[in-house]
């Protein structure tokens, strides 16, 4: 859970959410909540429109057992999460953005952008994309422009058979 939405969960809203939140932040450029583990083919491709269901969270792609708490899973069969059979294809799920990059390689992040607390980054374009105000951020959560500076929080993907499982 993001500070964001602890806050947001403890009734905090509008101007004293924001003094909280600004209140919290760091000046260090460098992403804190980035977790490694990330095997990542970052293919260019066109971008897809988003689906939201089912619960799930990403990023680099690994094969077998996880020793890691799973937060979620994807079944790649079900309809919802028909996106995700393309590269480029996403799905957003409990406000994690998780894609396809290439064949049978995914990432996911959380869909809370680190420049301001709202719920706006997609897929697009290869990377994670901000429509609020235009921040990009790697596969690995790297920020790829000023706006992304702070980095993105990043999750693992574990492939198992036709399921996705994020920690």
């Amino acid at each position: 859970m993001t500070r964001y939405e602890f806050l947001k969960s403890m009734g905090f809203q509008g101007g004293a959410l924001m003094a909280l939140l600004a209140s919290c932040q760091s000046n260090d450029p460098t992403p804190t909540s980035t977790t490694s583990s990330s095997s990542s083919s970052s293919s260019s491709s066109s971008s897809s429109s988003g689906t939201t269901s089912g619960s799930t969270s990403g990023s680099g792609t690994s094969s077998g057992a996880s020793s890691s708490t799973l937060l979620a899973s994807v079944d790649l069969t079900a309809t919802a999460n028909a996106a995700l059979k393309n590269s480029g294809g996403y799905i957003i799920v409990n406000s994690i953005v998780v894609a396809r990059t290439a064949q049978n390689t995914y990432v996911a992040a959380t869909q809370t952008c680190s420049h301001e607390p709202k719920k706006k980054v997609t897929f697009l374009n290869g990377e994670f994309f901000c429509s609020e105000h235009g921040a990009r951020y790697s596969t690995t959560g790297v920020g790829l422009n000023s706006y992304g500076a702070k980095g993105l929080t990043v999750y693992t993907v574990t492939v198992n058979g036709n399921t996705l499982e994020i920690s």
